[in-house]
């Protein structure tokens, strides 16, 4: 048997260890069996010098409670008493014990619920709080998004709801104000005529901030209100068994994120090679949250999560795709918190190539959470309170990024130039800039890491023989080709023909294309011409990244094509009971097509919401000019992307001159009947803002001047007759015109 420690040494490793439990001292000193016996007895020692609280207790210590917050209902005593413990707490040592008091009326609570509690510090014999009950969580009452109509007896609500066909009757108003925008509580489900609501938050104007993203999300029909029976059995999660798991918490796996991020997936590390027949090359470990370990497969989790397919953020708030119980907290890698993952340990050599992986179930406790600047700045020498300690690793991770580029050169992927745009809001929603995001090597570090895992899953599920869902891009379309091939010609520059084409034939066209004014066009243009990605049980390929199979494993807290990944990793290495379901791989085919269309709705949403927010920002520069370039062309007018904001707006047909323009479809151009003025793709404009509409986003220009040159208009300003121009003097419109007195010629 163990020998016991001494009181002392209890003692001491209590000061060393601040907010630990009996089970953590038991864990520690190695204490099973009877020998736990003996160790009561000590603590019951401890527990009279006060080094330790009796009974429900833990070590005293810390910082006080808020007035209201979430508590988790711990087990009755022997006297039968309720206590209960807070979900989340920040201050020093382990938590104050709360004494739970329930009063008539109040639903009954079991251990294990979870309630929003009003305390109060009253302290006892064996407790810091008191607390009473505020409602039991899991509650969760659907909601009502619309305008309130005012009438005579109350009013109604008409739901903004994409295909909503009725109307809300109210007579509790909340004080509502004709054309609000409101939330309102269904109170009756009646099968005849108007059912009843009540309004339970006035959100005030349609247009203003906060309705913004609301708005976009109710159109698309985005699932932004959990069920009661998916919240309930969310408040129900708890910590996962250890047992089975690798013990890789003395890693230093550290997580890097956007500076705002609301969750952590992953974590990685890379570590030199110490095997001498792999000078150079390095070990990576790449660790993603076990979010499978909560979400079973079929639970009601596991359905609301599959309906969403995917989290959808907007520049004011995010929808997850699970709550916020787990994509906050369990399932996000916090620092300095033990936390399930699926871990990846992957070798590659100097040259970047992959030579072994293998997966682990594990347990992890990431050391740092860095945002993306600080690791830059830590690369370039910068270190601060944060990445100082963590100096070596941070190295060793940019010089494994710095073999990953080598394999990456040699893949060539599909390397597009698109700068992100950023919106940036105030506390009250509105918004004050809107910058281009900068991209660090940093990110591209991640990026890498993160694809190399996805590869890895992908195989290993192949391998195995399991059933999965492949993250899929096809190679474009012949029409496509062809038509982007005649832009490239006609700005001037070549893209290969008659051969099987490859990434690296469109990096070669966009290599031609940096820094000439034809730049962006031929991004944009390239980007076009590509299919959309979506997810799949079959493997076609993925075009883009230049890979032969592609899975996505790195991102389960939004993404469910993870969460299956994980599942399908689950049951290959038969780690437990919460792998894929005969459900699952029956229903792989239709739950790719699902959440393939939720990504494209969450992708349009997000869309939607940047536009109105563009337009709202814009609204008070009505009637000022602008610089941008032609995206698009069409019969009603030409779209247009200003270079300040990225913002996209619409040039009506008859605000562009005082003529008629003939539509080219083919070429994406039009032409002045009179003059021959003629616009075409990724031409330089000058325009004016005409109209700004908030709600729905829209940006009304006039078109001033396309390359220098003014169109045709009344009064006296007219541009030159013929073709505008590009610089490069073979702009798309002059080559369209060549070819149709060509054909006319022919004919």
């Amino acid at each position: 048997m163990k020998q016991l420690p001494s009181i002392a040494e209890i003692r001491q490793w209590l000061a060393d260890n601040p907010g630990s439990t009996r089970r953590d001292i038991a864990k520690a000193f190695g204490i099973k069996g009877g020998a736990k016996i003996d160790l009561k007895a000590m603590l019951r020692e401890l527990e009279a010098d006060g080094t330790l609280a009796p009974r429900h207790r833990s070590i005293r210590g810390g910082s006080g409670l808020p007035p209201v917050t979430v508590l988790e209902i711990l087990a009755p005593d022997a006297e039968g008493d309720l206590f209960a413990r807070p979900v989340e707490w920040r201050g020093d040592g382990v938590a104050p014990v709360i004494l739970f008091l329930t009063q008539t009326g109040d639903p009954a609570l079991g251990q294990g619920d979870r309630v929003l509690a009003k305390l109060e510090a009253i302290r006892g014999p064996d407790y810091d709080y008191q607390a009473r009950l505020i409602r039991k969580l899991g509650a969760n009452p659907s909601r009502i998004l619309g305008i309130f109509r005012k009438e005579a007896q109350g009013g109604r609500i008409v739901p903004i709801d994409k295909g909503a066909d009725r109307f809300w009757s109210v007579t509790d108003t909340g004080g509502a104000l004709d054309g609000e925008l409101v939330h309102a509580e269904p109170l009756t489900k009646g099968r005849f005529g108007p059912t009843r609501a009540k309004v339970v938050e006035r959100l005030g104007d349609p247009t203003a901030p906060k309705a913004v993203s609301l708005i976009a999300i109710h159109q698309h029909g985005i699932r932004d209100a959990f069920p009661d029976d998916v919240v309930a059995e969310a408040d129900k999660a708890g910590p996962v068994q250890e047992k089975g798991r690798r013990d890789l918490r003395a890693l230093p796996l550290m997580t890097i994120d956007p500076w705002d991020a609301r969750d952590h997936d992953d974590a990685i590390l890379a570590e030199a090679d110490t095997d001498p027949e792999n000078a150079g090359g390095y070990i990576l470990w790449v660790a993603i949250a076990d979010v499978a370990a909560y979400v079973r497969p079929n639970s009601e989790l596991d359905r609301e999560a599959r309906r969403r397919g995917n989290s959808t953020y907007f520049p004011d708030r995010v929808v997850p795709m699970l709550p916020d119980i787990l994509s906050g907290d369990l399932c996000s890698l916090h620092e300095g918190v033990d936390r399930p993952c699926i871990a990846l340990r992957m070798v590659i050599d100097a040259q970047g190539n992959k030579r072994a992986h293998e997966f682990f179930r594990a347990m992890m406790c990431s050391v740092a959470s860095l945002t993306y600047e600080q690791a830059q700045a830590a690369d370039e020498g910068q270190l601060d309170e944060a990445t100082a300690p963590l100096a070596g690793q941070l190295a060793d991770l940019f010089g494994a990024y710095r073999a990953l580029t080598l394999a990456r050169k040699r893949r060539q992927p599909l390397d597009l130039d698109l700068p992100e745009r950023q919106i940036i809001l105030s506390e009250e929603g509105r918004v004050t800039s809107v910058a281009f995001k900068e991209r660090f090597d940093a990110h591209r570090l991640v990026e890498e890491f993160m694809v190399l895992a996805n590869v890895a899953a992908a195989e290993t599920l192949r391998e195995k023989g399991s059933a999965l869902l492949y993250r899929v891009h096809e190679e474009p379309s012949p029409e496509k080709m062809e038509a982007l091939r005649e832009l490239a010609r006609e700005a001037g520059f070549n893209l290969a023909k008659g051969q099987v084409l490859m990434t690296r034939h469109f990096n070669q066209l966009l290599a031609q294309a940096e820094g000439t004014e034809f730049d962006e066009l031929m991004n944009m243009a390239t980007l076009r011409s590509m299919t959309q990605a979506y997810y799949a049980p079959q493997n076609f390929g993925h075009f883009g990244l230049a890979l032969r199979e592609y899975a996505h494993f790195t991102s389960p807290i939004r993404r469910y094509a993870d969460l299956i990944v994980h599942r399908g990793l689950i049951s290959a290495h038969k780690w437990g009971d919460d792998g894929l379901s005969p459900w699952d791989i029956e229903n792989l085919e239709e739950t790719g097509k699902q959440i393939s269309e939720a990504e494209r709705r969450s992708m349009a949403a997000e869309r939607d919401t940047a536009d109105r927010y563009l337009a709202a920002y814009l609204a008070d520069r009505v009637g000022a000019e602008f610089t941008g370039r032609i995206s698009g062309v069409a019969r009603f007018g030409v779209f247009v992307k200003l270079d300040e904001t990225g913002a996209d707006g619409l040039v009506p047909i008859r605000a562009i001159g005082d003529e008629y323009f003939r539509h080219d479809p083919e070429a994406q151009t039009l032409e002045g009947e009179k003059t021959g003025f003629h616009i075409g793709l990724g031409q330089r404009v000058k325009v004016k803002l005409a109209e700004a509409e908030p709600v729905t986003g829209g940006l009304a220009l006039e078109l001033l001047e396309v390359e220098g040159e003014a169109p045709a208009r009344s009064g006296g300003r007219r541009g030159r007759k013929g073709p505008v121009r590009r610089a490069a003097s073979k702009g798309a419109a002059a080559t369209a015109k060549a070819k149709k007195k060509l054909k006319r010629k022919r004919g």
